[in-house]
């Protein structure tokens, strides 16, 4: 398997790692349900009065065909990781599994754009999805089963469907939101930015090298020009900082005593989850990079002169937006699950590579907590629009 093939099987993989075919009957009165993995819930945070995120059940259980609810804010996650701690944070005591199914147009139009063995083929759904109130301001959060990576068909050289995009149009027009926050897991980009790290960016570029490297929107960027209210982000760095303890990284050493290293085990520098917000931290409208396959920063890739750091889905929210004639607010919530490689690590074929071996570790190892310090500043965006 080539570099390409291999990167882009490992970035399937973890997108659909972990995440359990719900069945609806799970979703019953009893409350039963499969249990987040990372948390006790709820999570011992100390809200804001009046802030604090609440669940709202409707009175009764939603159709999985009809429309979402509306809201002010519309929130979408990606992956299983995600979607535990979005659980933990916005909707404590409602497990992910108990969020309310959604197959909208599933059968009728989205199916035939999916390619077989993707990940919202075997769920037979869209996303699942729940209401929250915080303070004054409505929720939708939202966990797509739809990816960039996951779904294409192939319809020609470097070309294939796209149907995450018509999700997002179907989701916005249903929810007609103010603002949309795609939230998620990202690589750094900057040497300096550490596990549980936040990048808030109103800007998103693709970066595709593998089955959309033709598409029209390829190297397009996009941006949302509005101010990300401030006001709650001090709350949750505060919040974000009771995280330290589980953003320990393991002592390093060689994996066995034949190696000659001095000096016993490397201890490794502590975390301090911040947020990086684009124009303060970060350059104003510096955009994810948004791939076709698992691509991640090193020390010598120099993606930071590009990027403020590397995912897999961020910049279709912008071309979809582009596309619309009264968009709604946009931005990109991504919290650092793998920090900046280092490049002098070698790059032999399969398991010998040894930056996508870290790569890849660093996200199962943190992906569950770092999320939930991204789902914190999601919080705080969310609940600087109270009022608004």
């Amino acid at each position: 398997m080539d570099d390409l093939a291999q990167r882009k099987a490992i970035a399937r993989a973890l997108l659909a790692a972990h995440d359990e075919v719900v069945d609806d009957r799970l979703l019953g009165a009893t409350g039963a349900g499969l249990r987040a993995p990372g948390a006790a819930s709820p999570l011992p945070f100390a809200w804001p009065s009046g802030l604090a995120p609440r669940p709202v059940a409707p009175a009764t259980t939603p159709d999985p065909e009809a429309p979402l609810s509306a809201a002010d804010v519309l929130v979408v996650t990606w992956t299983a990781a995600e979607h535990d701690a979005l659980a933990d944070v916005f909707t404590p005591g409602i497990a992910r599994a108990r969020w309310f199914p959604y197959r909208r147009n599933f059968a009728t139009h989205f199916q035939a754009l999916i390619r077989n063995g993707a990940p919202a083929r075997a769920s037979g759904r869209l996303g699942s999805w729940y209401p929250v109130q915080v303070g004054q301001t409505s929720v939708v959060v939202f966990k797509s089963e739809l990816h960039l990576n996951q779904d294409g068909i192939s319809t020609g050289e470097g070309t294939a469907t796209l149907p995450v995009a018509d999700l997002f149009r179907q989701l916005i027009d249903e929810v007609r939101p103010r603002v949309v926050l795609s939230v998620g897991t990202a690589g750094a980009v900057y040497g300096n930015h550490e596990l549980g790290d936040v990048v808030v960016t109103r800007a998103a570029r693709f970066r595709l090298s593998d089955e959309f490297r033709n598409e029209r929107f390829n190297a397009t960027t996009y941006t949302s020009d509005w101010a990300i209210p401030r006001t709650q982000l001090a709350h949750a760095r505060t919040m974000m900082k009771t995280l330290e303890p589980r953003l320990r990284e393991p002592a390093f050493g060689p994996p066995t005593a034949r190696y000659p290293f001095p000096g016993g085990l490397v201890q490794p520098p502590a975390n301090h989850p911040d947020i990086k917000l684009d124009g303060t931290q970060l350059p104003a409208f510096q955009p994810i990079l948004t791939t076709d396959y698992f691509e991640f920063g090193t020390s010598a890739n120099h993606l930071d002169d590009q990027g403020c750091a590397v995912e897999m889905g961020d910049a279709v929210l912008g071309l979809v937006c582009s596309t619309m004639a009264d968009p709604p607010r946009w931005a990109v919530v991504r919290n650092i699950s793998d920090p900046q490689i280092n490049a002098e690590l070698p790059v032999g074929a399969g398991p010998l590579n040894l930056q996508i071996h870290w790569a890849v570790w660093f996200y199962e190892a943190f992906g569950y907590w770092t999320s939930v310090s991204g789902a914190l500043a999601t919080w705080a965006i969310v609940a600087g629009l109270d009022g608004a």
